[in-house]
C-alpha cells in the first residue's frame, strides 16, 4: 500500500484539501475505502430484474462499478465530493414554486440541475483542480477524476465516506443539505484517512415513494429506470411507452417530485457557484415557444448544458409528449400549431409522438388546481 509521505502529516493534508474543496466551490469532501463487495448482491439484483432499462453499458461493465481497484488499477481510497447546485437566487418556499410549475400544463417543466451549466464540465474541471493541488503537495500522484462519468457507485461511496446516506429514493440526503447536490469522485493511489458514514434518517417517512408519478420507486431504496421519468426523457432512446405518457405531465427534462416531497430538502443550500444559475428558457417557458426553436436554436440555447447531450430529436419528443399531456387537459389552438410545426418532416421518432399528441380530444376543461400532476401539494 502506497502510503502519505512519511514527511507530511495525513490527517493534516486531509484538513487542507477539505480548504482547497471549498475554495474551488464543492461544499465537503469525504474519504472511502474501495471494498465495496457488499453491494454487489444489490448491483446484480438490480441489473437481473432488467431495472437499468436500455442502459446496456451498466450491465456491460458488470461488478466493476462496485470494485474501484478493478476500474483504475493501483486506486487505494476514492475521495468523494458534494456540490450544491440550487440557483443562488434561489428563496425560501422553492419547492412550491416548483410543485406551481408542474401544475401548468403548458410550461414546460425542466429539472432544477439542468437549468445551468453541465454539472459534468463543472465537476470535472474543479475535481481536476483538486487532483492538482493534492498532488503537488505530495508528490507524483495517480489518480482519476469521474463525475457520473464512468461505472461508478457514487452514492454507495458517498454514504460510506460520510457525505450522507442514501435515501428511499436511492439519491443521497444530507441532514443539512437535503439531496439538492452533485457527486464527484477522485481515485487516488494514496491512502488518505477514511472518514466515517453517517446514520440514515429517513425513519418511516415514505413520501418519495407514494409522490412518484409513474411508480417508479418500486420499494424502498429500489428504482426501476424503465418507469423513471428521470430516464425516460434523457437516457431512453426511443419511444417512451404510451402508457407512461400521461404520467409524464409537463416534464420535458428529468423529474425533481420525489426531492420536492423529501422533508429534508427544507434545508437545501444555494449554490457557490454561479454556473447552476438558470439560462433564459429553461425554467417556466411555455410549451409551444420551445417547439419553435429548429435545431441551431436548439444547439445554440443548450451550449454547454447538459440538455444538449439528449439531441434535438429526443428533446422534441419529449416536447410533444407534454403537450399531448396540456392538450388532453385543455385544448390550446396555438399549442396544436406549433405540434403541426414541429412535425413537418420530422424524423420518425418525433413524427409518433407529435401525432399521439395531436390525437388529444379539444377539450374545454378547466385546468386542475390545488395539486401537482404528481398528486403532491402546489
Amino acid at each position: 500500500m502506497q502510503e502519505v509521505p512519511s514527511t507530511v502529516d495525513a490527517t493534516a493534508l486531509l484538513e487542507r484539501l477539505r480548504g482547497w474543496a471549498r475554495e474551488l466551490g464543492f461544499s465537503q469532501i469525504a474519504v472511502a475505502d474501495v471494498d465495496l463487495s457488499s453491494a454487489e448482491p444489490g448491483l446484480q439484483a438490480w441489473l437481473d430484474a432488467g431495472h437499468h432499462g436500455r442502459m446496456h453499458y451498466m450491465a456491460a461493465h458488470g461488478m466493476k462499478r462496485a470494485r474501484p481497484a478493478e476500474l483504475v488499477p493501483g486506486t487505494l481510497r476514492v475521495v468523494t465530493a458534494r456540490m450544491d447546485y440550487l440557483p443562488q437566487a434561489t428563496e425560501p418556499g422553492w419547492q412550491a414554486v416548483e410543485w406551481a410549475g408542474l401544475a401548468e400544463p403548458t410550461q414546460a417543466q425542466v429539472s432544477i440541475y439542468a437549468r445551468g451549466r453541465d454539472y459534468h464540465k463543472v465537476l470535472r474541471n474543479r475535481l481536476q483542480k483538486l487532483a492538482e493541488k493534492l498532488e503537488a503537495e505530495v508528490g507524483p500522484l495517480g489518480y482519476r477524476v469521474f463525475t457520473d462519468s464512468a461505472p461508478v457507485l457514487e452514492v454507495e461511496l458517498a454514504a460510506r465516506s460520510g457525505l450522507g446516506w442514501r435515501g428511499k429514493h436511492t439519491l443521497t440526503l444530507h441532514r443539512e443539505a437535503g439531496s439538492m447536490f452533485f457527486l464527484g469522485e477522485l481515485f487516488i493511489d494514496i491512502a488518505l484517512p477514511l472518514t466515517e458514514a453517517v446514520s440514515a434518517h429517513c425513519g418511516e417517512c415514505s413520501a418519495c415513494i407514494a409522490v412518484c408519478p409513474t411508480a417508479a420507486i418500486t420499494a424502498p431504496y429500489r428504482v426501476d429506470a424503465r418507469r423513471c421519468i428521470s430516464y425516460l426523457t434523457i437516457e431512453h432512446d426511443g419511444s417512451i411507452p404510451t402508457e407512461l405518457r400521461p404520467l409524464i405531465g409537463n416534464r420535458v427534462y428529468g423529474c425533481d417530485d420525489c426531492q420536492l416531497a423529501c422533508p429534508w430538502n427544507k434545508f437545501a443550500q444555494p449554490a457557490v457557484l454561479a454556473d447552476f444559475d438558470v439560462r433564459p428558457g429553461l425554467a417556466g417557458t411555455p410549451i409551444a415557444e420551445l417547439l419553435a426553436w429548429d435545431e441551431a436554436e436548439f444547439l445554440r440555447r443548450t451550449e454547454g448544458s447538459a440538455i444538449r447531450r439528449i439531441g434535438f430529436a429526443r428533446w422534441q419528443r419529449n416536447l410533444a409528449v407534454a403537450a399531448g399531456n396540456a392538450l388532453r387537459q385543455r385544448d390550446d389552438a396555438s399549442l396544436r400549431a406549433a405540434l403541426q410545426r414541429a412535425g413537418e418532416g420530422a424524423e420518425a421518432l418525433v413524427a409518433e409522438h407529435v401525432a399521439w399528441a395531436l390525437s388529444a380530444p379539444p377539450s374545454s376543461l378547466p385546468l386542475s388546481s390545488g395539486t401537482s400532476s404528481a398528486g403532491a401539494p402546489a
